[in-house]
């Protein structure tokens, strides 16, 4: 007697679909609903102008200039033996305001005492204190978003990241120090750099 050959019967279960199969109906509403949100939340924002802007050029800077200070501008102008509010007289030819926030003077007291004598200049009477109203102590994003609020101070800066995001803000004067001189850079009045 023979075997009998016994042939492997392949595809015989039925197949069922997967619950997340994107053929299903309930799956296609799912994802329409999915690309709708998605098309929602790419929705651009674009933030409002200032009226004082004409092209990159603000028009709300006038004297007497109020110069929002940061920690290292103080500390390389003692370092470059430069006069804080003369100095910056005789750059802008006007009268100066010198104004320093809350965060630049908790960075200088952060700093230890080896920066006893810049946190004195910035205690100076003539300087406008500040208040900050958010949370945290960087100086530097304080200052960005007091600049991009409120575009009527020139930011006073030696710190390279910090000029280069400024320098994406429209209509935002720079400030820092060339050959121990104190340089402006983008004031409505001057060309460029002096």
């Amino acid at each position: 007697m023979g075997r009998a050959k016994k042939t492997r019967k392949f595809a015989q279960v039925k197949r069922l679909l997967n619950p997340t199969d994107a053929r299903l109906k309930e799956n296609k509403i799912k994802d329409s609903l999915k690309a709708e949100e998605k098309k929602k939340a790419a929705a651009r924002r674009v933030p409002q102008v200032a009226s004082s802007l004409f092209l990159a050029h603000n028009e709300a800077l006038a004297p007497p200039y109020r110069v929002l200070i940061d920690t290292n501008f103080i500390n390389f102008s003692l370092q470059n033996k430069l006069e804080l509010v003369s100095g910056m007289m005789d750059c802008l030819y006007a009268k100066c305001i010198p104004c320093v926030t809350d965060c630049v003077m908790a960075e200088l007291e952060k700093l230890g005492p080896r920066f006893k004598i810049a946190l004195r200049v910035a205690r100076d009477p003539r300087f406008e204190r500040l208040p900050c109203s958010h949370t945290g102590t960087y100086a530097d994003d304080c200052l960005i978003q007091r600049v991009s609020a409120h575009r009527c101070y020139i930011v006073a800066t030696c710190d390279r990241e910090l000029r280069r995001r400024i320098r994406k803000i429209p209509g935002v004067p720079l400030m820092y120090i060339v050959k121990r001189k104190y340089a402006i850079e983008r004031l409505p009045d001057q060309g460029g750099p002096i």
